[in-house]
């Protein structure tokens, strides 16, 4: 069984085999020098998490940190995951599986790995292949083209390949973007530069919090248990992204009020709040970005940062023209613009001879596709924490393996009943409930979605936890052989 990717994802999925499958035989494959996959890759400064630790976090691994941690102490956590369920052993890094093709006849998958440190071409045999390469492109981020950007003598950088080289001291830096990764960017820039912009199209909405979860600190305080600790305050911080998911839908003026009016106070007096930070779309319609300490506002009001809402025109010698005229002289200009997707790792998937488009498959519970036998996929939440779905997956995974050793299967394929195949098919996230610009770009590479159960992504972690963990392998939607 080879399991594809060594980040938050692949990890848990190899945490869950060994403990959920100890005699079955798999490797992990990863195509970095390491283990992380974003938390490896995004350098920039002041990188963090934005979704709280607690449920970031693994659910058998207890966060003893704050709650919203850095790039630095995820990673460390993340190794001692892998040390203390021994999976070193397991990860092949620097091994990127180029295609993966099924066939039918000999039951497994054969994937053509090429090693990125020697070149070498290799071919690994699987009998159930799990892709857990997250959903980043890491060889590049998404940069838009504006007219100029050849001829400014400054440095052009995007926060997903930062240089190391790059010296922002006593500079005039401009961000542009406004997400979560420039509201990182920002604060920590600000401590070093001359003075930051950054310039939005349109606004972000953002939620300031104190970087410390009080009910953890009293439970550590009384001596309970971090294993008590961690799951205690998980459930709490599902309890409150649950209630903010549904008061977007049920009352979303009143959470945007909530929202806005939560940042006022840690703006300059007369600050355009209404201008800058009150976006067009409905809450949680796009990620709503965290802001730890409010470190962003706080750069905002000592004046160390400033921010600008408008469209950009074209590059100049100097910096950035914008369309209403003004000019952002910049020395260094920081492309936080986001990110393409990935789906699968761009790995080419072959069934008996046949390449899988994958935008023509009709997910099923968004793990498994039609026509794709043995294959599992990782795609985690938008507005709950990523790894809350990939605990749910890693058992959902586990409980179909154990179904085929029951069986005497070597084959599972998702297929549409007769009852379902006429149902009216849509696409893998429904731009109208999420729609950030990554995902728009490329919804038409994704696969469907039908109009019920269990051809849907749910993306609600207490409906869905529900709903895999009762899930029926015997209701015809899944062919075993």
């Amino acid at each position: 069984m080879v399991v594809v990717g060594a980040g938050i994802s692949g990890i848990g999925a190899a945490c869950h085999l060994r403990s959920r499958h100890p005699v079955r035989s798999f490797v992990v494959l990863e195509a970095l020098e390491t283990f992380g996959g974003t938390w490896w890759t995004h350098r920039y400064p002041g990188v963090r998490s934005d979704s709280d630790l607690f449920t970031f976090g693994y659910a058998f691994k207890p966060w003893k940190g704050a709650p919203l941690a850095s790039g630095e102490a995820i990673r460390a956590y993340l190794g001692e995951v892998i040390a203390e369920h021994g999976l070193d052993v397991a990860i092949r890094y620097r091994h990127r599986v180029q295609s993966a093709s099924w066939s039918s006849a000999d039951r497994h998958w054969r994937l053509v790995v090429r090693r990125e440190d020697s070149g070498e071409q290799l071919v690994v045999i699987a009998s159930f292949l799990w892709m857990c390469q997250g959903y980043y492109r890491h060889a590049e981020g998404y940069t838009p083209e504006w007219e100029g950007m050849a001829r400014f003598e400054g440095r052009i950088v995007h926060p997903q390949h930062w240089p190391e080289d790059l010296d922002y001291t006593a500079k005039r830096v401009v961000v542009i973007g406004s997400g979560a990764t420039a509201a990182t960017l920002v604060p920590a820039l600000a401590a070093d530069a001359a003075h930051v912009t950054m310039v939005q199209r349109s606004p972000t909405f953002y939620y300031a919090r104190p970087n410390v979860n009080e009910l953890a600190d009293t439970l550590r305080a009384l001596d309970i248990p971090d294993e008590w600790t961690h799951e205690i305050v998980r459930r709490k911080s599902i309890a409150d992204l649950e209630a903010a998911a549904r008061l977007s839908f049920e009352r979303p003026e009143e959470l945007r009020e909530l929202l806005v009016e939560g940042i006022r106070p840690l703006l300059p007096d007369g600050f355009d709040v209404e201008r800058h930070f009150s976006p067009s779309y409905r809450p949680w319609q796009q990620r709503i970005a965290v802001v730890p300490d409010g470190d962003l506002f706080a750069a905002i009001r000592e004046g160390r940062a400033s921010i600008v809402t408008d469209n950009i025109d074209h590059f100049s010698e100097r910096g950035i023209r914008l369309a209403s005229g003004e000019e952002l002289e910049a020395d260094i200009v920081v492309t936080a613009t986001g990110f393409d997707l990935a789906l699968l790792g761009d790995v080419d998937l072959v069934v008996d001879g046949e390449k899988v488009d994958v935008a023509r498959c009709v997910t099923y519970r968004g793990i498994m596709f039609t026509g794709v036998p043995n294959l599992a996929y990782v795609f985690g939440y938008f507005r709950f924490s990523w790894t809350l779905r990939a605990d749910l997956v890693s058992d959902f995974v586990c409980r179909l393996l154990r179904s085929m050793e029951e069986r005497g299967a070597t084959m599972v394929v998702p297929a549409l009943r007769d009852a379902d195949a006429g149902m009216p098919l849509g696409p893998w996230v429904d731009p109208e409930d999420f729609n950030p610009g990554y995902l728009a770009r490329s919804l038409h590479r994704m696969p469907r979605q039908g109009d019920r159960a269990p051809w849907r992504l749910e993306q609600d972690y207490l409906v869905e936890r529900d709903l895999l963990a009762a899930a029926d392998f015997a209701d015809g939607c899944l062919r075993f052989d």
